[in-house]
């Protein structure tokens, strides 16, 4: 049975973007914003990673005072530096995950069979499962217990293709993100690039990209209250 005040947020623990050595991993905006709503509402988070330990960390802002003192949060820091890894997790404990952004999700979320199936224990006990920006890279290939994609017929979003060429990474990522969530059968939508947009289809709650992370944590909070 899920424990509905505690969620996990999975970070990826990959820190360079394909061969060229430039630097990558968990987006902080992505991950604080949406901390910070749920901690307000009464949850407690814990941390995961692919690889467990302390992750590589991108996004960090500092002119934002929310950020600020996020990483300055003792308790905080303490489980960023020991974050658990996915062979620790119990998904029974969880009554929500939320696979956070940053290229490097896309070189180690996809495939990870024990994410897939703690988020498919969480979702199919009633639970509610989000991802942002680049984090839909761990619902690509993930099947619920009947064997059919998670993402098929929902509505969803994502970092676009769009964006993706924007930022000259089209050839550096291993995959397009959008068009293998399509290929699964999601309806995919978004927003201009860097506008908020954040979608919800039963209980699988989507943003496009850091802007929609307070947007996400609000409705995976609403989504948990009911």
């Amino acid at each position: 049975m899920t424990t509905p005040k505690r969620m996990l947020y999975v970070l990826t623990s990959h820190d360079t973007l394909g061969g060229d050595g430039r630097p990558t991993g968990f987006h902080l905006g992505e991950t604080v914003r949406p901390w910070s709503i749920a901690r307000a509402a009464g949850y407690h988070v814990d941390f995961a990673s692919v690889r467990g330990g302390k992750p590589p960390m991108i996004g960090h802002d500092r002119d934002a005072a929310e950020e600020t003192a996020f990483l300055a949060d003792a308790d905080v820091r303490d489980k960023l530096d020991r974050t658990l890894t996915p062979e620790d997790v119990d998904a029974s404990r969880y009554g929500g995950v939320l696979f956070v952004g940053g290229h490097g999700t896309m070189w180690d979320f996809r495939g990870n069979a024990r994410l897939e199936s703690a988020a498919r224990s969480i979702y199919e006990a009633g639970g509610v499962v989000a991802a942002i920006c680049h984090g839909q890279a761990a619902l690509v290939d993930l099947t619920l217990s009947d064997g059919s994609y998670l993402v098929a017929g929902k509505a969803l979003t994502a970092f676009s293709n769009e964006s993706e060429a924007a930022r000259g990474l089209t050839d550096v990522v291993p995959f397009s993100l959008q068009s293998v969530l399509e290929d699964r059968g999601a309806l995919y939508s978004c927003a201009p690039d860097r506008i908020a947009h954040v979608v919800v289809s039963e209980r699988l709650v989507t943003g496009q990209n850091p802007a929609s992370a307070p947007e996400l944590g609000r409705r995976m909070v609403e989504l948990l209250g009911r």
